[in-house]
């Protein structure tokens, strides 16, 4: 069994400087992981933690059922893929993928099914010849994989694979990874500054800040159920919209009041905002459900929102508009047939039903 766990693991360097704070977290066997967040948020000290790489300051790391804080890297069983690839530049791909078996003293013939079954597997088996000056990026990642693979380790760590990779092998070597995944059946835990392939990638994806995990979730659960501002903020591509105003009561009924205009809450999130009625809050709606009214067959006095057009993106399929209040500025991700003049004010309807409130003090979630 693969599992891994943290428990209260903290880690500090020099004077108080807490790049892990009390993580507690579980992986359970074969699931993939994500750790994201922004640079400097401690995702990386804690693969390396992981790893071994970093010793922590205090907590527990299990790998299975072993307790491995004191049990060095080359004996945790594990496999790490870095950034930079770290491959061997005399070293053509054959040798650099069997180099740590051969150290490893594994007989010739089973490091050499060990390579060209991982070589077929990344579509790399042509390449076995080659020295890595003569590989692209791409390709070199592959072999950077490959060398993890023929290991057969418990668990597989990867440290921000990809970002040395332009945006067109970045989605195809996501794509690569997600398929050896369902095909190897190992826990991998993966780390990125990358959303997009968080959500993508994770079966799970743990959001970090300041050396402490805000969630840890299912993609979906994350993105539709956020327990705080900077979780909703950080998931989701463009980024969620955030307004300041005031929750009012008209008739029995709820209104986030932004200064320049109104928004009629819905029913079911009434009870959580009750105790927030007369105060500040922060509203959040993200760019996808805002609607341009041209196009939208029903739409209510309370959900619409007038609105100046400051930007018009066109992405081909959908267009991003940036639109402006006296007060706020906020991105809507409309269709295609939606391209309104600079400078011009239309009306925009906001899906009420997904739209999120925060605590202005304390940044989380209130419905």
């Amino acid at each position: 069994m693969a599992q891994v766990s943290l428990k209260n693991v903290t880690k500090i360097y020099g004077e108080n400087v807490e790049a892990a704070k009390d993580v507690t977290l579980g992986v359970e066997n074969r699931e993939f992981l994500v750790l994201v967040g922004p640079s400097g948020c401690g995702k990386s000290t804690v693969l390396r933690m992981i790893a071994g790489l970093e010793e922590i300051t205090s907590g527990e790391i299990y790998i299975g059922d072993r307790i491995v804080n004191d049990v060095p890297a080359k004996d945790r069983d594990i496999a790490m893929v870095f950034q930079n690839y770290a491959l061997y530049p005399h070293m053509n791909v054959y040798n650099n993928m069997a180099f740590g078996l051969k150290l490893r003293k594994i007989p010739k013939g089973e490091i050499d099914k060990r390579v060209v079954d991982a070589a077929e597997i990344l579509g790399i088996g042509k390449l076995l010849k080659r020295k890595p000056k003569e590989l692209s990026g791409g390709q070199k990642q592959r072999v950077a994989v490959g060398r993890a693979i023929v290991r057969k380790p418990m668990v597989f760590l990867f440290d921000e694979p990809l970002s040395n990779l332009d945006a067109k092998f970045r989605v195809q070597m996501r794509t690569e990874i997600h398929k050896l995944h369902n095909r190897l059946q190992t826990t991998m835990i993966y780390v990125t500054h990358d959303q997009v392939e968080a959500m993508t990638l994770g079966d799970r994806v743990a959001v970090m800040r300041d050396g402490v995990i805000n969630q840890c979730d299912t993609p979906m659960k994350i993105y539709d159920k956020p327990v705080n501002k900077f979780v909703a903020g950080f998931i989701g591509s463009p980024p969620m919209n955030f307004m300041n105003g005031t929750l009012i009561e008209k008739k029995g009924k709820l209104f986030f009041d932004e200064g320049n205009f109104q928004l009629g809450t819905v029913d079911k999130m009434k009870s959580a905002l009750a105790q927030f009625i007369n105060k500040e809050v922060i509203f959040g709606v993200r760019p996808e459900d805002i609607y341009d009214k041209l196009f939208v067959t029903k739409s209510e006095s309370d959900n619409t929102v007038k609105v100046q057009v400051d930007v018009v993106e066109t992405m081909g399929s959908e267009v991003y508009l940036y639109l402006k209040t006296p007060k706020h500025n906020f991105i809507a991700r409309v269709g295609s047939r939606s391209t309104p003049e600079l400078g011009k004010n239309i009306e925009v309807v906001i899906d009420m039903n997904k739209v999120h409130f925060f605590d202005k003090e304390t940044e989380n979630t209130i419905v």
